[in-house]
């Protein structure tokens, strides 16, 4: 619409036609902002959920050049990169859970409909009962006997586990991202979505200390974090950003460091940072391959030997019962 020459009054009055719910406050707030003489960025800035700081300074940075039309094209264009990217990771670990899904549906199943049945036939009989059919009773007298409770205790821990989350949630993400297979694939997450960050930044005009200083908000991983700001150091200090990244080769890798310091020599860091980013999301691809290709034999494995196990816990006392019997 600013493309074709709409003014920002009008804009906000049209999309407010078909505004429902959340998106409406949004908008209306836009409205009232826009009408006292605030410019879009003050807006967004209300919303932190919604609009985060890269998104908030870059949109500022436009609205100050006179390229908000332009600039929004590339936020559009970002998202939906950003949004394909989520959902290539997202679709990842959908198997993993679904396999953990079904594996709980079918324990759940066994222990309230099989082994009650089960357990009464060996009483009866004063069967001797190996180690792991007592515990798959035990487990199923229990489930039967205090189910309010537990369904209770459940709410109740998660509950805990949700306060947990929100007040520790940087404590729990770094507790998952230091796992073997998960932490490379952060890390490559991390610097995809910074590289990303960064050349939107830089594209709008914003000055690079302050491009690495926001970009720092859009990663997870620790170790990536402190070489960003380490990074940031060292361009304040008058050195190129390709020698922060010398400096970090724990965490940046080497091609990230020569694209970077092709684009400082020819003027065009924001193209080098673009470049990477797709690199990168190149390889985000190709690594999520490779966790798929282990996980999904692996959860496969784990879940057959567990209801192997619990199979086997039922029908070995039954064998045991019927050579009893025959004899």
């Amino acid at each position: 619409m600013l493309a074709a020459g709409i003014s920002i009054v009008d804009i906000v009055d049209s999309l407010l036609e078909d505004a429902k719910g959340d998106q409406k406050i949004l908008i209306e707030t836009m409205k009232d902002d826009i009408n006292q003489g605030h410019r879009l960025n003050e807006t967004f800035a209300k919303f932190p959920q919604v609009f985060d700081k890269v998104t908030v300074n870059i949109v500022k940075a436009a609205e100050e050049a006179g390229t908000l039309d332009v600039t929004l094209k590339d936020l559009k264009a970002t998202i939906k990169r950003d949004q394909e990217f989520t959902d290539k990771v997202r679709s990842a670990f959908v198997y993993p859970l679904l396999i953990m899904g079904v594996f709980g549906g079918v324990m759940l199943v066994i222990l309230t409909f099989v082994v009650p049945r089960i357990s009464k036939v060996f009483m009866r009989m004063n069967a001797t009962l190996p180690l792991p059919t007592k515990v798959l009773m035990f487990l199923s007298e229990v489930l039967l006997t205090y189910t309010i409770p537990l369904i209770v205790g459940l709410i109740a821990a998660g509950v805990g586990f949700y306060f947990l989350y929100k007040s520790k949630k940087r404590m729990i993400f770094n507790m998952l991202f230091s796992l073997p297979l998960v932490s490379q694939l952060v890390r490559q997450i991390d610097l995809t979505r910074f590289t990303r960050s960064m050349f939107l930044l830089l594209t709008s005009g914003i000055p690079i200390v302050t491009a690495l200083d926001l970009s720092e908000e859009v990663v997870l991983k620790n170790d990536v974090r402190k070489s960003i700001k380490r990074a940031r150091d060292v361009v304040f200090s008058g050195r190129p950003l390709s020698q922060a990244f010398k400096e970090e080769k724990k965490t940046i890798p080497t091609m990230m460091t020569r694209i970077a310091e092709a684009g400082e020599r020819s003027g065009g860091l924001d193209k080098a940072m673009s470049d990477i980013s797709e690199y990168l999301d190149y390889e985000v691809g190709k690594t999520l391959a490779s966790v798929i290709v282990v996980i999904e034999p692996l959860m496969l494995v784990i879940v057959g030997v567990l209801i192997g196990g619990m199979m086997l816990a039922i029908i070995a006392p039954i064998y045991g019962l019927i050579g009893s019997v025959g004899r």
